[in-house]
């Protein structure tokens, strides 16, 4: 990459870390901490939650009825996620060992804090739960697939890709073939060297290929 692209990744970075400084900051406001890996509020906001909490009949009997009818499709696809979910896993514990590539932590993207908020019932719980995991399994999906595409095939698209993951900004321009194969060694190397998520920021410390010398 061109230093010029160096200096606009790393401004993103930067502007990356001042985005989660100000979340942080937004958290501080509403009095709950961190206790090993434990969500815990004052005692004054779980009261508060539980005065905010709808019960459960009066939740349900107000649903919409095509809210009623569509769920169960909703629903449906948990079926989907739980083989992707283990369809990946059993790939990435196979091939990432041949490749020697490191392991994406699946813990690291299977995140359900939202059991703790008191101001939810039990239904909007288990809806949360079902997003969570959702959610959590697209990203680690995601990365497996990134660290795949960065083992394989390192080379930007020739038209504006829509949402890329992190790893795409360091593969080879397209139609670079004087680089491409000392490029595609260098990104192997780099995944080598791939450090996952700091557990208690939730921010990578060195999860994006490396710039061009």
């Amino acid at each position: 990459m061109s230093e010029h692209t160096d200096r606009i990744l790393g401004k993103i970075h930067e502007l990356e870390l001042e985005l989660e400084a100000e979340f942080a900051k937004k958290r501080a406001g509403f009095r709950y901490g961190m206790e090993r890996g434990r969500v815990l509020f004052d005692q004054e906001v779980i009261r508060r939650h539980l005065e905010l909490r709808k019960a459960l009949i009066p939740y349900l009997l107000s649903a919409r009825f095509w809210v009623v009818v569509t769920a169960p499709v909703i629903y449906s696809l948990i079926v989907a996620f739980l083989v992707l979910d283990l369809w990946v896993s059993l790939y990435q514990a196979i091939c990432f060992r041949v490749y020697g590539i490191p392991q994406v932590r699946r813990r690291d993207y299977l995140v359900f804090d939202r059991k703790s908020l008191a101001y939810l019932n039990a239904m909007e719980k288990l809806n949360c739960a079902y997003c969570s995991y959702a959610n959590g399994v697209i990203a680690y999906v995601r990365e497996v697939a990134a660290r795949t595409e960065q083992y394989w095939c390192p080379i930007k698209q020739a038209r504006r890709v829509i949402g890329t993951h992190a790893r795409y900004a360091g593969f080879s321009e397209y139609g670079d073939a004087e680089h491409y194969r000392e490029r595609l060694r260098a990104l192997r190397e780099d995944l080598k060297d791939t450090v996952e998520p700091d557990e208690a920021s939730g921010t990578p410390t060195n999860d994006a290929p490396s710039g061009e010398t």
